[in-house]
């Protein structure tokens, strides 16, 4: 995070009337007292900012802002700052208590609606009088679909930001949830990548499969030269280069293959796993996969498919990882599998989750995945990491991740 420009960072701004808990939830969602508080109107007088990872959105920035009903002497110069930071905001949080909906709290969404910023409702201080039913049907008029009732004082601070981020995965702009090249962060200029491309029963007639093709214009746009061959060539392809590759991807099944055939010193890894680098969260993927090995007797995994193809006999999924899995462990195990969109809102009855590479889906859905998992403390990883861990070669592939 420490390498990420602020102006790269998502942008999350508090508004509110004074005293309505702003700088009480900015410091229980940063775990720290990043702003004062206290009981006295107007006590943020100016913006205050804190940067931190949120995972699995990545980088962001809260904006503590002045009251927006500040009648002090001070209080016009105040809410003029308020103002201006709507020029900056990606997200808008509108912090109110229960039954508070007046003119502040209309004048903070006509301001972002006209910004086209987001807006996220918090309604604090449910600790003192519960929100009614009429008090969110009156929020959702206005068009705003995320409301979160907390009390900022006594909540969970794993309750509050997981509920925020949860939010924030259906309003963030596309722009935070574009998927980083594929393979362009492990290469320079000039780089020559081998890619081992397995044509079974499983592979398209004709054609590749979309990762595939994906890494072969992400290494083209970055200038690098890509060779193309079948794990029954590499090995000879290999002896015929006069120097050696600058990284060598395959597809997860022949991961075991790629490892014992590579040099130590030529980094390596797996189509898979520069997805879930791509499309979700690596270190929280990674940390998943370790979990393997703790599984237990009866445990129940989620097989969770992207994609809705016609399952083939030794599907990589339904077949193939099952299989990989219960000889790792030696474990009687119950795989559960859904497909396409569907995804388990309640993850309680799972000791893993198993995610594909996603290449069918956005990067948002992924990440939702993800934070509905660590909601439910329930380990998540994907295909090719599951495989490599099976396979005993998860250190090797994932090596690349920390040059």
């Amino acid at each position: 995070m420490d390498g990420v420009p602020k102006s790269l960072r998502l942008q999350i701004a508090l508004f509110g009337r004074a005293n309505c808990g702003k700088s009480t939830l900015i410091n229980k969602i940063s775990g720290q007292d990043v702003s004062i508080v206290s009981p006295q109107p107007g006590t943020t007088t100016d913006v205050v900012e804190k940067t931190m990872e949120l995972h699995p959105l990545g980088p962001a920035v809260f904006l503590d802002t002045a009251g927006f009903d500040d009648d002090s002497p001070l209080g016009a110069l105040r809410i003029e700052r308020t103002r201006k930071i709507f020029q900056r905001a990606d997200v808008a949080i509108l912090v109110t208590s229960p039954g508070i909906w007046g003119a502040s709290e209309k004048e903070i969404v006509v301001a972002a609606k006209e910004h086209k910023i987001p807006i996220i409702v918090i309604i604090n201080k449910c600790d003192e009088v519960p929100p009614s039913p009429d008090f969110s049907t009156l929020i959702r008029a206005e068009g705003i679909s995320q409301i979160i009732p907390v009390s900022a004082l006594y909540d969970n601070r794993d309750a509050i930001l997981s509920a925020l981020k949860a939010a924030l995965l259906e309003v963030v702009p596309d722009d935070f949830l574009q998927n980083p090249p594929l393979l362009r962060n492990f290469i320079t200029p000039g780089s020559l990548v081998v890619l081992i491309v397995p044509i079974d029963i499983q592979a398209p007639r004709g054609r590749l499969i979309l990762p595939q093709v994906q890494a072969i214009r992400d290494a083209l746009d970055g200038d690098s030269a890509v060779i193309v061959v079948k794990e029954s060539q590499y090995a000879e392809t290999l002896k015929k280069l006069n120097v050696s590759p600058d990284l060598v991807v395959c597809d997860s099944q022949v991961v075991d293959f790629m490892v014992a055939n590579t040099p130590p010193e030529i980094p390596c890894t797996t189509f898979s796993i520069l997805l879930a680098a791509a499309k979700g969260d690596i270190a929280i993927l990674a940390s998943g996969a370790e979990k393997i090995d703790q599984l237990q007797d009866g445990d129940r995994i989620l097989i969770a498919e992207a994609c809705t193809h016609h399952a083939t006999s030794d599907d990589i999924g339904r077949v193939k990882i099952p299989r990989l899995i219960r000889q790792k462990t030696g474990k009687n195990l119950a795989f559960d599998v859904f497909s396409g969109h569907d995804f388990p809102e309640n993850l309680t009855d799972y000791a893993l989750v198993i995610q594909c590479g996603g290449c069918m889906i956005g990067r948002r859905e992924i990440l939702s995945r993800l934070q509905t998992a660590q909601k439910y403390h329930v380990p998540i990883t994907n295909y090719g990491m599951a495989i490599s861990a099976c396979r005993g070669v998860l250190p090797r592939v994932m090596s690349v991740f920390k040059k």
